[in-house]
């Protein structure tokens, strides 16, 4: 009976993902504030019944009560904290909060189906970050002075990053954690906030070759550092924000050259001076041969993958635990099997309609250092996309980065959630900007007509 509920609700999901991921591109059409409040008010009811149904099906697997009473306590979460943003920032990004929601739903159903207690762990770190955070557009609207602490941000982050060779531990191949008690937490998240202020600071006056050059030299040993902590993910997209930026700022295309040609000399070195490198890169164009080794994680992944082919084979019907690491790196090869490929490719176009709105806000807002920054966290957050969805289909090898806002991991979820308050300070401060336009061109409309009277 459970198979059957599990296997059927799945075309519910798959309906209702289609829906909302549609809505993600329909909000930018031109319409009324009531459409587009009925728009915001529909996608947060889909989203409200996904969780719901999800929950009902995992409950429904075991007849838990601790699934009812964690279900409950993010209904509760996700609610309060919609509520929150409507009526303390009135002016906010209603279809960044949805997709914020949704996505944070999706890893907590996710994680609750593999492992209950990362889940309840997941969530309380959602909660603390999201309390954290709500300073964060007010700050932002506030602090007029943070473009002025370039070098501040490159020296701090610079050292954070460092800091692992004194106090950090090695996870999962990698020695870019630093352990506190039961919690670990990976500078390289953080840092790459502080990355992007670096880069929108030095880059935010118009852009000579000399400062171009600096702040290249400056990134290279952020990048360097990443490499020698073997976090070979993140090393690649500081990288990658660091080339789109210099573009943004200097509409120069050499630079962009410049960089696919000193990525692929970097790799190509890389290769041939780090063992763990040639691993990853083994795996990925044969893991069929070394199927009981170095490839068994891809192969696995495609096992899921393909399993679940286009419907999924419900959720709880799957066998995701014999992927190595599926909650963290590999979670989205857990969702196409279970929820389907098609489930898969709506959530991506989730992702894209993020990554849409974040662009607009990047064009909308008028200072250049915020606009700067948020072309950064762009490119920062489909990217980060990019290299984990592309790892775990072996279109790409894979880098150990993971699906932002639905992974397994603090560090990761807390510095995403940060980066969606940041965009949603610079939203408001966009919409400020234009309703002092407004009201700039009705005075300049006014003033005629009563200089005409006297």
């Amino acid at each position: 009976m459970l198979n059957i509920i599990s296997t059927g609700s799945n075309y519910i999901f798959m309906i209702m993902c289609a829906i909302y991921a549609v809505s993600c591109f329909t909000v930018f059409l031109p319409s009324t504030e009531d459409q587009q409040i009925r728009r915001m008010n529909r996608q947060e009811r889909f989203m409200f019944i996904f969780h719901f149904i999800c929950y009902g099906v995992l409950f429904l697997k075991t007849f838990d009560v601790k699934i009812l009473a964690l279900y409950a306590a993010q209904a509760v979460f996700f609610k309060i904290l919609i509520l929150i943003y409507e009526h303390v920032y009135t002016d906010c990004s209603r279809i960044l909060m949805n997709h914020t929601c949704f996505l944070l739903l999706i890893g907590f159903v996710m994680l609750t189906r593999l492992d209950f207690e990362q889940a309840v762990k997941q969530f309380a770190i959602v909660a603390v970050s999201s309390v954290v955070v709500l300073i964060v557009p007010f700050f932002l609207e506030k602090a007029y002075w943070l473009k002025r602490l370039r070098w501040i941000y490159g020296l701090i982050g610079l050292a954070l990053l460092a800091s692992v060779f004194v106090i950090g531990s090695t996870k999962n191949g990698s020695t870019n954690w630093i352990s506190l008690g039961a919690f670990a937490i990976q500078p390289s998240e953080f840092v790459k906030i502080a990355f992007v202020f670096f880069l929108a600071a030095m880059l935010e006056k118009p852009a000579s070759f000399k400062r171009v050059l600096i702040t290249a030299l400056f990134s290279g040993c952020h990048v360097m550092v990443l490499i020698l902590e073997k976090d070979l993910g993140g090393a690649l997209l500081y990288f990658v924000i660091f080339i789109f930026l210099s573009y943004a700022a200097t509409g120069r295309g050499i630079y962009v050259l410049g960089g696919v040609a000193a990525g692929t000399l970097a790799g190509r070195l890389a290769y041939i001076l780090f063992a763990h490198v040639r691993t990853r890169f083994d795996a990925w164009i044969d893991p069929w041969s070394i199927i009981e080794g170095r490839g068994y994680q891809i192969t696995q992944s495609l096992f899921a993958i393909g399993t679940g082919g286009w419907f999924g084979l419900g959720l709880t019907q799957g066998r995701p635990s014999d992927i190595p690491v599926v909650d963290s790196d590999f979670i989205f090869s857990a969702i196409a099997e279970e929820f389907g490929v098609f489930f898969a490719i709506c959530l991506i176009f989730i992702y894209l309609g993020v990554f849409v709105h974040f662009l607009q806000i990047a064009m909308d807002v008028k200072g250049r250092f915020y606009k700067l920054v948020a072309y950064g966290f762009s490119i920062c957050f489909i990217f980060q996309v990019f290299l984990c969805i592309g790892g775990v289909t072996k279109f790409i090898p894979s880098t150990g980065v993971t699906l932002p806002l639905i992974s397994y991991g603090g560090s990761s979820v807390a510095s995403t959630l940060i980066i969606f308050a940041i965009m949603q300070g610079i939203f408001m401060i966009a919409y400020k900007e234009d309703e002092e336009v407004e009201e700039d061109e009705q005075t300049s409309e006014i003033s005629p007509q009563r200089g005409t009277g006297r």
